[in-house]
């Protein structure tokens, strides 16, 4: 039995429940981040932006060495761990409005493993329930991939995406400039502590990376932009991404998609590169 399945065996996990008062301020401050326009301050949150109200806060004697909590919910007991975002799903059915209650019941579900050109991969599903003022309004689902290294060695360099190419084509646009400056600030929003974002001798020496690692749901909130941006009064019912890829700063940033009826096939990545996100959104 590999590593990875032998230490996954027995692992359970309970759902748990957080809830948060759905506050303007990170809004406002993500919007001024990558230079978008807010929210309307009585108006809904955009999709996924809940994740700048729904953040945990572990104390700094609870951080691992990677920057992440050493343990805690949906975390997997596995040696060595490296953990990256692989993709997700929203379904969403109802706004979520600035001032409510949010809550978010988050329970495992599924575990895979795969082999991947490092080794073997532990793929993690995590389901959040999502409720506004005890008002369902949708449910979403995150992938994060794991796999395990020797303790005190670093991991296999991940190859940069391919240059040269051309910027994915399409009817809709945005660009954003991921410098470590940006990096940095949005690991500050997110209260996300993982040190490949922002400490580029750990990201190069200890996990392998050419670069720092642009954050995987930043470019997903990125591809959400289009619709937002270029069709304001159509609403999003459903969001698929899939990190294929990552994406290395400091670089041009470019979300790329084009309407067709009511779905937007959306890509995202470094401007000359391969698509780091592909993506799918469905209006209503």
């Amino acid at each position: 039995m590999s590593i990875l399945a032998e230490s996954l065996r027995h692992w359970q996990q309970e759902p748990v429940e957080l809830t948060r008062r759905v506050d303007p301020w990170p809004a406002e401050a993500f919007a001024g981040l990558i230079g978008v326009p807010p929210p309307d301050a009585d108006g809904p949150l955009p999709p996924l932006w809940h994740w700048f109200t729904l953040l945990e806060h572990p104390a700094t004697a609870e951080i691992g060495a990677d920057g992440h909590p050493a343990a805690g919910p949906f975390l997997p007991p596995i040696p060595g761990r490296r953990r990256m975002f692989a993709g997700g799903r929203l379904r969403q059915d109802a706004p979520i409005p600035v001032g409510a209650r949010l809550s978010a019941r988050s329970s495992l579900a599924g575990v895979t493993l795969k082999a991947g050109r490092t080794g073997e991969l532990a793929f993690v599903t995590v389901r959040h329930e999502l409720t506004a003022d005890g008002v369902p309004v949708g449910v979403e689902e995150q992938d994060i991939v794991y796999r395990s290294a020797p303790h005190g060695a670093a991991a296999r360099p991940v190859d940069r995406a391919e240059t040269g190419g051309p910027d994915p084509d399409g009817a809709w646009r945005l660009t954003v400039a991921a410098d470590p400056v940006l990096l940095f600030r949005f690991s500050a929003l997110t209260y996300n502590g993982h040190r490949i974002h922002y400490d580029r001798p750990y990201a190069t020496e200890v996990e392998g990376h050419p670069d720092l690692v642009v954050h995987g749901p930043l470019l997903a909130l990125l591809a959400l932009e289009l619709p937002r941006v270029n069709a304001p009064d159509r609403v999003v019912r459903r969001f698929e991404y899939r990190l294929v890829r990552p994406a290395f700063a400091p670089a041009r940033i470019v979300s790329a998609g084009r309407l067709e009826g009511s779905a937007v096939d959306v890509s995202v990545g470094a401007a000359g590169a391969e698509p780091s996100l592909t993506a799918k959104i469905e209006l209503a």
